[in-house]
């Protein structure tokens, strides 16, 4: 038993909200995507039939609702492919939902899915009971058949759209997870107007892929992996036409993200966060770990079978996970103009050394550096507008007003003159081209 003393420090550290990936199948799925790093998760439990049993589910269910402060609830399952369970596991799960949830609580139920097993009755459910879909798609066929294939090695782009299509028809809530590699990373504009225009999709997750190949220096990436300078352009590019035409009805979580750190607010996800530790991931077991991307024995904080959830996600050993990803940041971020917005992005990426030799430095901070200076004058644009009460696409105006001025000051620039962009270059050899 706990003593007094360990009880109040427990009460001191507990938060108000936290966040549980759940993943009622474990690492199992039914396609093989080459880049995915949670398939080898498998070999953590040898002999496991990966199905989340119905007294773990009670457990989680009952240990979250009662570990929240908060009166809003998200219930999020993650996979492998979490739709494997078969859809009268979720119907269990939301019948325990709802005799648990306290009075005037709201449950927010979400799923993350590849689209491939959807039918008329998965998409009714997630319509009758509100529930958001995220799906995996990496852009037009060509691209997302790159590394998104099934267990024979054949491409899936159909078989998920044919899914996205019958969640449309249903009327159900969805957004989109694209992950960013080699393969799409020199591809934005494809990426992003396949997704707004013929996907149809109002909210987008770009995620970047960092496969680390094991090497002496630990610093080697896959062929699979998106370069940090490539991302950066991938992310710049995608802004330039958002902040142009797409503000107030295309929501690019990057993007919200930024917004939010420019107006000195959280930024709502876990990688742009000083800290991190509130998001942890629960397997089929019970088991919890640290984070999604630390399901490994050494972030194992234990299981909901023998300790209550919150227990967990306030124990000594997470609070230090969280903190280590502000105390282990290397002096160059930590006089980087761009800090606020970045914080060292993801501890799972920082392997290789800065300049001087520190080690800790993000494998994708040249890219996010671009990036987040590259949109430096128009979120301020974007922000002042807000302040003022005005709604935030009013700043597609204002660019377009600038972007014709310029475009008249280049065009009356002599072709030897210096570009009043002020790269220093002549304006021959820069935006004078055409």
């Amino acid at each position: 038993m706990s003593t007094p003393i360990e009880r109040m420090a427990l009460t001191a550290a507990v938060p108000d909200a936290f966040h549980v990936m759940a993943k009622p199948t474990g690492a199992i799925c039914n396609l093989d995507c080459r880049y995915c790093f949670f398939l080898e998760k498998e070999q953590l439990y040898p002999g496991s039939h990966f199905r989340m049993r119905d007294d773990v589910l009670e457990r989680y269910i009952t240990q979250l609702i009662d570990g929240q402060r908060s009166d809003h609830v998200i219930v999020a399952w993650q996979g492998g492919e979490p739709t494997l369970m078969g859809l009268e596991f979720f119907r269990r799960a939301v019948a325990l939902i709802e005799r648990q949830r306290r009075p005037g609580m709201t449950i927010e139920h979400t799923i993350q899915t590849n689209g491939t097993l959807l039918d008329d009755a998965w998409c009714a459910f997630f319509a009758e009971h509100g529930m958001l879909v995220g799906i995996s798609i990496d852009g037009p066929q060509e691209l997302h058949d790159r590394y998104r294939v099934d267990k024979g090695g054949k491409p899936t782009f159909e078989r998920v759209m044919r899914g996205l299509r019958m969640m449309q028809r249903h009327r159900v809530a969805f957004n989109v997870l694209t992950t960013v590699h080699r393969a799409n990373g020199d591809a934005p504009l494809d990426v992003y107007r396949f997704l707004r225009d013929d996907v149809g999709t109002e909210w987008m997750q770009f995620i970047p892929i960092v496969e680390r190949v094991d090497t002496p220096d630990g610093t080697t990436v896959s062929d699979r992996s998106v370069g940090a300078a490539q991302y950066g352009r991938f992310l710049t590019t995608i802004f330039d036409e958002w902040v142009r035409r797409d503000v107030g009805r295309v929501f690019v979580q990057t993007f919200e993200a930024a917004a939010r750190r420019w107006m000195g607010m959280p930024s709502g996800m876990c990688i742009f966060e000083p800290t991190c530790g509130l998001a942890v991931a629960l397997e089929h077991t019970g088991d919890v770990y640290s984070c999604d991307h630390f399901v490994e024995p050494a972030y194992r904080l234990g299981s909901i079978r023998e300790q209550q959830l919150i227990e967990l996600v306030a124990s000594p050993q997470q609070r230090a996970f969280g903190a280590a990803k502000r105390d282990m940041l290397p002096g160059m971020c930590r006089s980087c103009e761009v800090r606020f917005a970045c914080h060292g992005e993801c501890p799972k990426n920082r392997f290789i050394a800065t300049a001087d030799g520190e080690p800790g430095l993000n494998y994708l901070c040249a890219g996010y550096r671009q990036f987040f200076n590259h949109i430096d004058r128009p979120m301020r644009l974007l922000i002042d507008q807000l302040r003022h009460g005005r709604p935030a696409q009013s700043v597609m105006a204002l660019l377009a007003a600038r972007d014709a001025e310029f475009a008249r000051a280049v065009q009356h620039a002599g072709r030897n003159a210096p570009c009043p962009c002020g790269s220093g270059r002549k304006a021959k050899h820069c935006h004078g081209r055409a």
